[in-house]
């Protein structure tokens, strides 16, 4: 359960600002009254969307991430960059571009704080369903890692297979499949709708 409670901030000094994030160090009064210090990344947040086919079949990117030196399977997911752009339209977006599908049916599957510890970084995933593709002349034009950005259709219990093996280690997607799973295993219920609040999204 995530329960609001802000320690005082006595002193806040900006310590570098990225395309993406930035960081400071803050000066935080604990409860015992120390102040002690604390670095923190501010990130944007991030959206990512468990897209399932009619076959039942979940699609999974593969795509270079620079910081670790390796190709991951992930799922379809991007950064909330877009000023006023609603989460659901954001992940709309992101499952077009990089899976070159539609979807007309959405919910909140589930929302993470990825690195609490250090980051105020806020992930809502979603299920998508009712998958359409996008003609080849409509897509988007890849750049950067996206050049070489593949994309497969796997069979819900393969993917958690692959999460248990240790082959697939994405914490957004590893926590996706298995809420993924859970959910096909009851039926798909107790899902929220695509707009419901998320209060934790950064800058909300």
């Amino acid at each position: 359960m995530t329960t609001p409670e802000a320690y005082a901030v006595v002193g806040s000094e900006p310590i570098f600002r990225g395309r993406v994030i930035s960081l400071r160090r803050d000066k935080v009064r604990m409860s015992d009254g120390a102040v002690v210090e604390r670095e923190v990344v501010d990130h944007p947040g991030a959206v990512g969307v468990v897209a399932i086919d009619d076959d039942g079949k979940l699609l999974l990117v593969n795509q270079y991430r620079h910081p670790i030196g390796a190709r991951l399977d992930e799922l379809p997911a991007g950064l909330l960059d877009v000023d006023g752009e609603p989460a659901v339209d954001a992940a709309r977006r992101e499952l077009a571009e990089e899976a070159a599908v539609t979807a007309s049916d959405w919910q909140v599957l589930l929302d993470l704080h990825p690195s609490p510890g250090f980051s105020n970084e806020a992930i809502r995933l979603y299920l998508a369903r009712g998958l359409v593709p996008i003609p080849e002349a409509e897509r988007h034009k890849p750049e950067h890692e996206e050049i070489t950005l593949t994309v497969e259709r796997v069979p819900i219990a393969e993917a958690v297979r692959r999460v248990y093996a240790g082959d697939l280690t994405n914490a957004a997607a590893v926590a996706g499949i298995l809420a993924t799973a859970h959910a096909q295993a009851t039926g798909w219920t107790g899902l929220r709708p695509a707009d419901a609040p998320w209060p934790a999204r950064p800058g909300h």
